[in-house]
């Protein structure tokens, strides 16, 4: 015999609501432990979840656009039991076999009354929702004197991290409906209650097996063939009388369902069914006020996607169409004309390709960024004639080790002392208030064939230069190979984009939210520098720092610049 198996989404760091964007196996595949399953993707990197155990798909439990965490079930899988499980199983199956094989030749006729009955009213509750409690009614789904399925998804409950269905246990007839939207239900609170066909209710022995063992213990009074047939009779008069269910009963006509986007939608377009779209995206467009049944879905069969849903807004924004609830001023601020179309193949031959994922994520976050904060950039130079004798002097003495000390390094051990100097710009905004660190965790842009990505460096303020150096390197490496686990790309305070391996003067480089300063580093170069009496050659390197002006003024701003210049032209400092 075979065992089920609930594989669900492993710990995937500090990520939490990550959106599936790739269903990798099929119900009937046979899978492999560590095998991909789905592909998850963040607001900073994308990740494949594995398999945790081998066997046979029997049902997926996520689609494409579900928001998961860590404990979500992504599919149940059949796995087959080993020798010691089967025959442990089949030990405890062979009372339940004699019980049911004793009582055959009792007759039909003296089942109980309740027994005969073509139906019974059962309860259908909320089924175990892993960590979730009291959790929001937002749809229902069904109403009153509905014929329903097994798994048909009767209600949407809403926390404050997802949104799921909650499926029917059985089929059957809907008589009451015990919640309204809402309702804060948990695992176990009555849903609705449904008339269950004789078909679709349980199984007197799946429902008490007590009762079996008892019946099987106490030999039934044989009885003759006469007295079976008048009862037999009213048996089949009962069933003649019985109103006639096909196998595959027609639904009743369902009551309208309200879209929750209702309340957001224009008077004068009727609501009918919901929209093709999962609940995550159904709750993020809520969140937005936008209405579904204005989208054209890009996904499968139309099936509308959270990109579907922020393509509307921008496009309502930028052209001046209906702005989401309680935006008017961001409408009005951004009131600008659409974005040209033009065909350009009229002037020439053209080519077309579809941007990286890593690039269609941090451009909807650097846009963001850039609209959402006042950027201020402050530049400066600093001499780094002596650091780089350093720098040079350091990688010859570990060229055998095989450690290379880049300007990067020494950057971000100056970089900390200059936040413990400032500690505004090691801070946060969260509403009204401003969070300041206590860490300092030092991310630095690293450009990859895909598009860029900012890796992490924990505790920098613990670590000395050669430390650092090999772990900035380290963590490049594996950007360009696609493979920094998230917890590599999160926690950041502060961020450093440098270019100077490649070009440039100066720049603005665009602020990490929710960081609210970065610094950029452009190419140094050879200048003359007065010092008093003559002027020597000295190298400079550019330095570009943004900030957040709603949290540092210009002021702030030139005097950290000008503390980090200072720092970089005589290292010593730092070990003050």
């Amino acid at each position: 015999m075979s065992t089920i198996i609930e594989v669900k989404v492993p710990d995937i760091g500090d990520f939490d609501a990550v959106e599936v964007i790739e269903i990798l196996v099929n119900p009937g595949d046979t899978i492999t432990a560590e095998q991909s399953l789905i592909t998850v993707e963040s607001d900073k990197a994308s990740m494949e979840i594995p398999s945790s155990d081998a066997g046979l798909v029997k049902d997926l439990v996520v689609k494409i656009g579900d928001k998961v965490n860590e404990g979500t079930v992504i599919l149940t899988l059949e796995a087959q039991a080993t020798p010691a499980t089967e025959s442990k199983s089949q030990l405890a199956q062979e009372p339940a076999v004699g019980a049911t094989t004793a009582p055959q030749s009792q007759p039909q006729a003296e089942q109980t009354p309740a027994a005969a009955e073509d139906s019974q009213v059962q309860a259908i509750s909320v089924p175990d929702i892993g960590d979730f409690d009291a959790v929001e009614v937002i749809e229902v789904l069904v109403a009153p004197g509905d014929i329903i399925k097994p798994e048909q998804s009767l209600i949407t409950v809403e926390s404050d991290k997802a949104s799921m269905e909650i499926p029917a246990s059985i089929g059957g007839k809907i008589t009451q409906i015990k919640v309204k939207l809402g309702d804060k239900l948990s695992q176990g609170d009555e849903i609705l209650l449904v008339q269950a066909s004789a078909d679709q209710a349980p199984l007197p022995v799946a429902a008490s097996q007590s009762d079996v063992g008892a019946s099987a213990s106490t030999a039934p009074e044989p009885v003759s063939v006469a007295e079976q047939q008048p009862e037999q009779a009213q048996a089949d008069a009962a069933q003649s009388d019985r109103p006639q269910v096909p196998a595959e009963a027609p639904a009743v006509q369902v009551s309208e369902r309200r879209s929750p986007t209702a309340s957001f939608a224009p008077a004068d377009v009727p609501l009918r069914n919901l929209p093709h779209a999962s609940p995550s995206v159904r709750k993020f467009a809520r969140e937005l006020g936008v209405n579904l049944t204005q989208i054209t879905g890009s996904g499968p069969k139309n099936r509308i996607t959270a990109d579907d849903v922020r393509a509307y807004v921008k496009q309502a924004l930028a052209v001046g169409g209906p702005s989401p609830v309680g935006s008017a001023a961001v409408g009005e601020g951004l009131n600008v004309l659409g974005w040209p179309k033009v065909d350009f193949a009229k002037f020439g031959d053209i080519e077309t390709q579809p941007l990286s994922r890593i690039k269609k994520i941090s451009g909807a976050n650097l846009h963001r960024n850039w609209v959402m904060i006042p950027h201020v950039t402050n530049n400066d130079v600093a001499d780094i004639t002596e650091l780089e004798n350093l720098r040079r002097q350091l990688n010859e003495e570990h060229k055998k080790a095989g450690t290379k000390v880049t300007m990067l390094a020494f950057l971000i051990k100056a970089v900390v002392v200059a936040l413990k100097q400032f500690p505004e710009f090691n801070a946060s905004l969260d509403g009204e208030n401003l969070v300041y660190k206590r860490y300092f965790h030092i991310g630095f842009a690293a450009d990859t064939p895909n598009g860029l990505v900012v890796p992490v460096i924990r505790d920098a303020d613990q670590k000395g230069v050669l430390e650092l150096a090999t772990e900035t390197a380290e963590l490049a490496a594996l950007a360009r190979e696609g493979k920094l686990a998230p917890g590599q790309m999160q926690g950041g305070c502060f961020s450093i984009s440098s270019l100077g391996g490649i070009g440039g003067t100066d720049f603005t480089p665009i602020i990490n939210a929710p960081e609210v300063a970065i610094l950029g580093v452009s190419r140094s170069s050879m200048q003359p520098v007065w010092n008093g009496k003559k002027f020597r050659p000295r190298l400079m390197l550019p330095l570009s720092l943004s900030y957040d002006h709603r949290v540092i003024d210009g002021a702030a701003a030139a005097r950290f610049n000008a503390y980090l210049a200072g720092l970089l032209a005589d290292f010593r400092r730092v070990i003050l």
